[in-house]
């Protein structure tokens, strides 16, 4: 017991001098901030404690060398004038607000006996006031930008007014804005099947090849429409280019195995060379088991029908009308059905060809559900193309 509690204290030591290390090496490295989340973290609990005075200190050297970095920069930045330095000195004072708040959380701190008293600021009136120049110069870059009737100059504005809304909620209409921008950044995609095979194709396989309900493949910045809009102008075109269609002739393969085996068959009395019944010490008469030979013809029937398709993914920009990219999908399914019958005694089937005895032969899938069916693997394979495609401009 007494090297179980040596050795906890020694653990805890020696994790208390890591935590004093990593501390004083972040202060040593200008990672104040850090250096004051660890020592908070270490204040969390029993903060009162002698071995936690290193950690009070430790945060109150950090909190007053970040806080006079902090006051520099803004001297500096103000100086400067430069609209664009807005956003950079509303997140200062935000940093120098927050920090503040987290360091209250556990005080009164208290070293050698006496209260710590740090220097803390209400930087309210600056916050309000560089939240709203932040806001009112980078709406006027969105509007820009958005003007500018250029798809990824109105992604960036869409960007900027959604920094303003989660500053400054609805400042200025701002999120009209917001979805302004997202509409003008969107891109339309035209999704249709071409088939090329000169073959039947069910309506129902179209149908659910083109429905990108079951994708789930639109994102923020794409969507994809089946059927096309007037009054949208579309920039890309997407076609699953049926090639080719492959569908195998119903095939019957049979296999004849001879099974032979020997069995017990009921008993005889065993009998002497006089042809008399044997009989054993008790005076009982001796019955031995009777063993026969059995046959069986056993027929192994495998029913097969296949279909393959071959199609190519095609994408186009429609803006400037030239094919982009293409991709080619073989995509195929197998029909196969096994079964048993025999001609015989059973007794002499192995246990696998009773198993296929108690199958049945099934009527072949007709064309138009084998390729069908064939789809479903298609729209796996489609799904993957669209998912990692990123779409892009010549």
């Amino acid at each position: 017991m007494k090297r179980f509690l040596l050795l906890t204290v020694l653990v805890s030591v020696l994790v208390s001098c890591s935590a004093k290390k990593q501390i004083e090496s972040a202060i040593s490295n200008g990672n104040y901030d850090e250096a004051i989340s660890e020592a908070l973290r270490k204040l969390e609990n029993n903060k009162d404690k002698n071995r936690k005075q290193d950690y009070i200190v430790m945060l109150e050297d950090a909190y007053y060398k970040v806080l006079e970095e902090d006051l520099n920069d803004l001297a500096h930045l103000k100086k400067d004038g430069n609209p664009e330095q807005y956003k950079t000195i509303y997140s200062i004072y935000v940093d120098l607000e927050e920090r503040q708040n987290a360091i209250k959380r556990v005080m009164p701190l208290q070293i050698n006996g006496k209260t710590l008293n740090l220097d803390f600021n209400d930087y309210t009136a600056e916050i309000v006031d560089y939240r709203y120049k932040t806001s009112e110069y980078l709406i006027g870059q969105g509007i820009t930008l958005l003007d500018s009737g250029d798809k990824y100059n109105a992604r960036q504005a869409h960007g900027i007014f959604s920094y303003i809304e989660e500053i400054n909620p609805n400042f200025e209409e701002n999120r009209s804005l917001i979805t302004e921008a997202h509409e003008a950044g969107m891109d339309y995609v035209h999704v249709s099947v071409q088939n090329q095979t000169q073959q039947f194709i069910p309506q129902q396989l179209e149908a659910d090849l083109i429905d990108f309900n079951t994708y789930g493949l639109n994102d923020f910045w794409t969507t994809y429409h089946t059927n096309t809009s007037e009054t949208i102008d579309y920039d890309f075109a997407m076609a699953l280019q049926l090639k080719q269609i492959n569908i195998s002739p119903e095939r019957i393969n049979e296999t004849q195995i001879l099974r032979q085996k020997q069995i017990v068959d009921g008993w005889e009395y065993q009998l002497d060379r006089n042809g008399n019944v044997k009989k054993d010490s008790l005076g009982n008469d001796i019955k031995i088991d009777k063993i026969i030979t059995v046959k069986a013809r056993f027929t192994e029937v495998l029913q097969t029908k296949s279909a393959q398709v071959i199609a190519d993914v095609v994408y186009t920009d429609l803006k400037q009308n030239q094919t982009i990219d293409s991709y080619a999908i073989d995509s195929g399914i197998v029909f196969e059905n096994v079964f048993g019958t025999f001609k015989g005694d059973k007794r002499a089937l192995h246990k696998d060809d009773i198993s296929l005895i108690n199958q049945r032969q099934m009527r072949f899938p007709t064309d138009e559900q084998m390729v069908y069916d064939t789809g479903e693997d298609l729209k796996l394979k489609l799904k993957d193309i669209i998912g990692s495609y990123a779409f892009r401009r010549s």
